[in-house]
C-alpha cells in the first residue's frame, strides 16, 4: 500500500519507493526510510553500496528518478523554489571540506548568509564567530583554509552549515580524509550536535560513534538498506549474513 506523507506529519524526513540511476547503473533499489525530528541516522555499509547517493539526494545535490522524497513537508521535485526552500533547511558537511581557499575562515562562514539569506554582514559576522566558537575554533577566524588542519578545517565547515541555521545536518564520510589523530575532534563537535538534539544522517565507519550517537544504525548493501536497528541490536545481533560479514571486517 503506498505510503502517504501526510500519515506522518512530524516526519522530518521521508523517503518513499526511491530509485536512482547513474545510466545503467542501478545505485539505489527502492529506498524507504523515515526520519524523525531529532532523530539520529548512522549508515554504513560497503563503498558502492549508495550510502552517499542516498543523503546526495535528500538535498537535490542528485536527482532521483523514481519515488518521493520529502523534507519537513517539502516534496523535492525538478520545481527549483522547493529544491531550494530544502536547501536552506538542510546542511551538508562532505568528506573534503569544500571551503573557499582564497576567503578567511570567517569570510567562508558569513557567505552564505549574506547572499542566500540578505543578513546584515555585521550579524553574520557575529552568527559565525558564535558557531566558530561553538566548534572550539574561535581563535583561528580571521586564517585561511590552507592554514589550518585537516581536522580545524572539517570544524570549520561544521559551522558553516550551522551558519545556515539547518533543520536537518547530513555528514557524507566526514573524517575518512583525516589523519587518526584529528579524527576525534571532528567526532566530538558531532557529539555535541547532537546532544542539542539536531536531527543528523550520517554516513561513516566510525562504529564507536554510531554506538554511542545513533538512534539507529542502517545497513546498506547494492543500493538496498539491508537492516537497520538500534545500535545495541544492530552489533549485538545483526539479523543478516551480509551484515554479519560486513562487522566481521570492520570491527576488530
Amino acid at each position: 500500500m503506498a505510503q502517504n506523507f501526510s500519515e506522518t506529519p512530524h516526519a522530518m524526513i521521508e523517503i518513499i519507493g526511491v530509485h536512482k540511476w547513474f545510466g545503467d547503473f542501478h545505485v539505489l533499489k527502492g529506498i524507504d526510510l523515515t526520519v524523525q525530528r531529532q532523530e539520529r541516522i548512522v549508515i554504513c555499509g560497503p563503498s558502492g553500496s549508495g550510502k552517499s547517493t542516498l543523503i546526495r539526494c535528500i538535498n537535490r545535490l542528485e536527482a532521483h528518478q523514481r519515488g518521493r522524497i520529502c523534507v519537513d513537508g517539502i516534496e523535492l521535485t525538478n520545481d527549483i523554489k522547493n529544491i531550494e526552500r530544502v536547501r536552506a533547511e538542510v546542511g551538508m558537511v562532505f568528506q573534503h571540506f569544500n571551503l573557499f581557499p582564497h576567503l578567511s575562515i570567517l569570510d567562508n562562514l558569513t557567505l552564505g548568509p549574506i547572499w542566500a539569506r540578505k543578513t546584515p554582514k555585521k550579524d553574520a559576522e557575529e552568527q559565525a564567530l558564535y558557531f566558530l566558537e561553538k566548534v572550539h575554533i574561535a581563535d583561528q577566524a580571521a586564517k585561511f583554509p590552507g592554514q589550518l588542519s585537516g581536522g580545524q578545517q572539517q570544524r570549520v565547515a561544521i559551522a558553516r552549515s550551522l551558519c545556515m541555521n539547518p533543520k536537518v545536518m547530513l555528514f557524507d564520510e566526514p573524517t575518512s580524509a583525516l589523519d587518526p589523530e584529528m579524527i576525534k575532534e571532528v567526532l566530538d563537535v558531532m557529539i555535541e550536535l547532537a546532544r542539542e538534539g539536531m536531527t543528523m544522517i550520517v554516513v561513516t565507519h566510525e562504529m564507536g560513534f554510531a554506538r554511542s550517537v545513533a538512534h539507529r544504525v542502517l545497513f546498506m548493501d547494492d543500493g538496498r538498506i539491508v537492516e537497520g536497528n538500534t545500535p545495541d541490536a544492530f552489533f549485538n545481533n545483526p539479523q543478516h549474513e551480509r551484515t554479519r560479514l560486513f562487522l566481521s571486517q570492520i570491527l576488530h
